[in-house]
């Protein structure tokens, strides 16, 4: 049964072998955002990953062992248990390989390839091989040339409880799984007068990405981990000026 969306109260690293490049992302907390009231930031767009190796894990992993990994190393990893800058950077990744890794299989289930269509690794072909099979050929479809894609995560609208949205280096897009047309939406961050991030309570394990377009359209993504929707605010009031 699908679950219904709630707008709620909303270098190279020597651990994984997994470049990264500009970017801030938020290390949260593992599924909570309840250590504090100022996140902090370190650096981690992704240039090329295995997403699986950064967790620990052989391909094809279950998602059961994907969740068990990411929050084993997030409670191992979080800045909060001490370690500085590096444990910064090894949060960021594990964050960004567990987002890619749950997209993926949003991705695999929703996926709605007709028999005859190019197949999705010939579009964004610039992108990390996880990343490309994270957005799928819709989403790829959209791309524009050398467009830079530094988040996939599954997601949920007003228009659809079953989203999966992205974020580059210049816009959102997401797609709406529901929809029987008009299923791929953009938004460019020049566009955006502001957004904002909230938890969801009481547990505040899940958080809302609420976004106001200049043009007066109000936005909102749910069900997001708190981390990833702060790093999306903050990305952001970053890139669209």
């Amino acid at each position: 049964m699908r679950a219904r969306w709630r707008l709620g109260e909303q270098g190279r690293s020597p651990s994984c072998g997994c470049t990264l490049v500009e970017g801030a992302t938020d290390i949260g907390a593992p599924d909570d955002d309840t250590r504090g009231d100022k996140p902090r930031f370190a650096t981690a767009t992704i240039r090329a990953m295995d997403p699986h190796a950064v967790l620990g894990l052989p391909p094809g992993a279950a998602p059961e062992r994907v969740t068990a990994a990411y929050r084993k190393l997030a409670k191992r990893w979080h800045p909060d248990r001490g370690g500085g800058r590096e444990a910064e950077r090894r949060m960021a990744e594990i964050n960004s390989a567990y987002d890619l890794l749950r997209a993926a299989a949003w991705t695999q289930r929703h996926e709605h390839l007709p028999a005859r269509a190019p197949r999705p690794a010939a579009r964004g072909s610039w992108l990390p091989p996880a990343i490309r099979g994270a957005l799928g050929h819709e989403l790829l479809g959209v791309l524009e040339p050398r467009e830079n894609v530094w988040l996939v995560t599954p997601a949920t609208t007003w228009a659809s409880p079953e989203a999966l949205l992205a974020a580059s280096d210049r816009r959102l897009l997401w797609l709406l799984d529901d929809a029987v047309s008009a299923r791929v939406h953009t938004l460019p961050f020049a566009a955006i007068e502001a957004a904002e991030h909230a938890l969801r309570r009481p547990r505040r394990r899940v958080a809302t990405l609420r976004v106001r377009a200049r043009d007066g359209r109000r936005l909102a993504f749910g069900e997001l981990r708190p981390a990833t929707a702060a790093t999306l605010a903050r990305r952001i009031a970053d890139l669209r000026t």
